[in-house]
């Protein structure tokens, strides 16, 4: 019979990563151009009625185009709003920025990918979830439930099809 093997002590607990949150749409544009529309005309076509911190008195969205620009909403009043600050300026293939529209800081990034001649795709990709505390995870953001019911997964389609639709009235005309 051979020993009885000594007891080991338990294995540590890791904290399981909060998966990002993901969404695409696919835009019939240059890669180029498609970069160029999203952050030149951001005021105009993201959907500030919903997502901005000031809703109908939003005159204007801006991202300053360069690492370490900021990215904000300038309400009818003047006042200036801050979405968080670009950490990674990459054109025409992507930027990150800091987000501070979460109860913590966590961070967005934006990919665009040209499928072809005149296709591209453009991803975002939402994360540092861990930043957030359980409770805060289950917040209402602009839309009710938060991270936790799937509201972020949510926004950031709506917002992505709302770009869309910049290029389908494009086209149509």
């Amino acid at each position: 019979m051979s020993p009885k093997p000594e007891p080991t002590a338990p294995a540590a607990v890791s904290t399981l990563r909060r998966p990002p949150v993901r969404k695409a749409t696919t835009v019939r544009s240059d890669v180029g151009h498609t970069f160029d529309t999203f952050v030149r005309t951001i005021g105009v076509w993201w959907p500030t009625e919903t997502f901005s911190a000031g809703r109908e008195r939003v005159q204007d969205v801006t991202l300053e185009r360069r690492a370490g620009g900021r990215v904000y909403e300038t309400w009818n009043d003047g006042t200036a709003v801050e979405w968080g600050e670009v950490k990674v300026w990459d054109p025409p293939n992507r930027f990150s920025m800091s987000w501070f529209g979460t109860p913590a800081e966590t961070e967005v990034e934006l990919s665009f990918q040209e499928l072809g001649p005149s296709v591209t795709r453009v991803t975002v990709e939402h994360r540092g979830w861990e930043a957030l505390s359980e409770s805060q995870l289950a917040e209402d953001c602009a839309l009710p439930g938060g991270y936790r019911s799937g509201a972020y997964a949510l926004g950031w389609q709506r917002i992505l099809d709302a770009f869309t639709s910049r290029f389908d009235g494009e086209n149509a005309g």
